[in-house]
This record gives structure tokens, sequence and C-alpha cells, in this order.
């Protein structure tokens, strides 16, 4: 599994103080199961709970997602200042999703050389 986060994610998770270690929590829980919403065409959204607080007062974070493949963090909000993704974003956020998990190696190399992406340090202790 490779992780990656979007030039914006990257920046917001940054500015938020959201660590790397928290986002490879969320893919953990993902591939046992847990996300709180599945929205087809690899696109689910899952909380990411603030440092030192739990996961109802944290984020929502939007992901491209292919099991045992790769994920890619697109978007986040905190809860309080978005309930949740209008129609329109959800379908402008699968296009991305198709396309983000459609990339070749070589396009995800070039993505990270140019700094479009950034890939999280990821681990899958079950190989």
């Amino acid at each position: 599994m490779r992780v990656f986060k979007t030039k914006w994610f990257a920046r917001f998770a940054r500015r938020e103080g959201l660590a790397d270690s928290k986002l490879v929590e969320t893919i953990k829980e993902i591939e046992s199961g847990l996300i709180e919403a599945d929205y087809g065409g690899g696109l689910v959204k899952k909380r990411v709970a603030r440092d030192g607080g739990g996961k109802s007062g944290g984020y929502r974070s939007i992901i491209a997602y292919r099991s045992m493949s790769r994920c890619i963090f697109m978007f986040c909000f905190a809860k309080n200042d978005k309930e949740n993704l209008d129609k329109n974003e959800v379908v402008a956020y699968k296009n991305a999703a198709a396309i983000y998990l459609g990339f070749s190696d070589m396009e995800i190399t070039a993505a990270v050389e140019k700094r479009e992406m950034e890939e999280v340090e990821y681990h899958d202790e079950t190989v």
C-alpha cells in the first residue's frame, strides 16, 4: 500500500498540525472496514482525530482509496466548518479519485517530484 497527500491536503495538514501518524491510523481503520461513507468509485470519507482529541470533534477526510494498493488524501474539513459534501462536490471528488487511482507508477513519481503530491511513510505489518 502506498499512501499520498495532495498538495492541498499536505498544506492543510501542516497548518492544522495533523501528523502523518494520524493518517496511517486512518488507513489502518479503513483497511479493517471502518469508514463513515463510501461514495463509490474509490472515494471514501473517514474521520481523523485531532491531536489530543477524539474523532467526533476532529476532521472529515476525503480519500481516494484502492484496497491493498493506493490511498490519496485529497481533502479535509472540520465538522464545525462544514457538515458534509454536497452532490456537486461528491461528483468532483469521484472524478479526481478516478484520475489519481488511474495514475501509473511513472505518473505518481512525476507528481511527487513536482510536489503535487507527497508520499506518507506507511508500513503494512500484515505482509
